[in-house]
């Protein structure tokens, strides 16, 4: 599964669809207790595509029940082995063999109205492509300072990508092409299939259009903590399975936790060991924060999102330093859920 596949693609022999390609597409959900945000997705997703397939992973608020109701088909996992994100979207796209699209939404996003059509035009305008993406907004960014960051976040480059999120319009072919996602990896799933997917020889691309509304529902700092832990540990466990590929694939996200983080131990232990002047040191921070922020496109909130931007790096680190101990050991890591 995390070997590297770099076959080129036959893109003259890819299955094309007519006008009507919608009937081309099924849609896999995953989701775990997301209530009602699960029902919007399902509603939001029946009448745009051939049909639903929503993977549950051991929900005990009756959605697997409910979302038979509405009509999605409902493919639930063996909880007796563990669970992640990947395992589910695999089990998925399992069930939707027959298609030759698949939209792959988490279960606490709705669909945007004209999101898939739009999304296949452009697959079939360009049979390169493998994977296409929009953009992804919050539900309530106003809520919190969480909820802003998720949505500033969400925001990426239109254009070839290197990666995109959980909300994606695939070509089955692409994904087959690298043996799907990886079920061991407890988050970073997306973005490291997709490294394999480029390296298969397909393109990514981020679409100038909306896609999902997504409801992060963060409105506790530990809940923002524990997102972050769970990017760190991410981007070392990704960095580090794909260390020697030439992408030096998040490696630079992984070596900025440990930096900043590293930096600021190093500074407060020479402030009690050496002299209280070393903390005269710890102004580099603000003046990292204002960096940050002035390179910030979107003037609203740019110092809040520039500090929490620095902030994160110690539950990054934190994340980091977790996989790392776990791989010295060979303990399996658990999931490191924020909702």
């Amino acid at each position: 599964m995390t070997g590297t596949t770099r076959n080129t693609p036959d893109h003259n022999n890819l299955q094309h669809i007519g006008t009507s390609g919608t009937a081309e597409v099924t849609a896999i959900a995953i989701g775990r207790n997301e209530g009602e945000r699960l029902m919007r997705c399902l509603r939001s997703l029946l009448p745009q595509v051939r049909r639903v397939i929503y993977v549950d992973s051991g929900s005990t608020d009756g959605s697997a029940e409910a979302a038979e109701r509405l009509g999605a088909k409902v493919v639930s996992l063996d909880m007796s082995i563990p669970f992640t994100a990947a395992r589910a979207r695999n089990a998925g796209m399992a069930e939707a063999e027959e298609t030759a699209f698949v939209q792959f939404v988490d279960g606490d996003c709705e669909v945007e109205q004209g999101w898939i059509t739009t999304a296949l035009q452009a697959l079939q305008s360009d049979p390169a492509l493998g994977i296409v993406a929009g953009r992804r907004r919050e539900l309530h960014p106003e809520a919190s300072i969480y909820n802003l960051i998720c949505d500033a976040e969400w925001n990426t480059p239109v254009g070839p990508a290197r990666a995109v999120g959980g909300d994606m319009l695939a070509r089955r072919m692409a994904l087959e092409a690298v043996s799907g996602f990886d079920p061991s990896l407890i988050a970073g799933e997306e973005p490291e299939m997709c490294l394999r997917v480029a390296r298969a020889g397909w393109g990514i691309a981020r679409l100038d259009t909306p896609m999902t509304i997504h409801d992060a529902a963060m409105t506790r700092f530990s809940q923002w903590w524990r997102r972050s832990r769970r990017a760190g540990h991410a981007f070392a466990e990704v960095s580090w399975r794909h260390r020697r590929g030439p992408e030096q694939f998040w490696k630079t996200e992984t070596r900025r936790s440990i930096f900043w983080s590293g930096l600021l131990l190093a500074i407060l232990l020479a402030g009690l060991i050496v002299s209280p002047l070393c903390l005269a040191a710890l102004a580099i921070f603000p003046l990292q924060i204002a960096r940050i922020a002035l390179r910030d496109p979107e003037p609203q909130h740019r110092w809040a999102r520039a500090s929490f931007t620095l902030l994160g790096k110690l539950p990054e680190a934190v994340g980091v330093l977790e996989f790392h101990l776990r791989r010295m050991s060979g303990k399996r890591a658990g999931l490191i859920e924020y909702k």
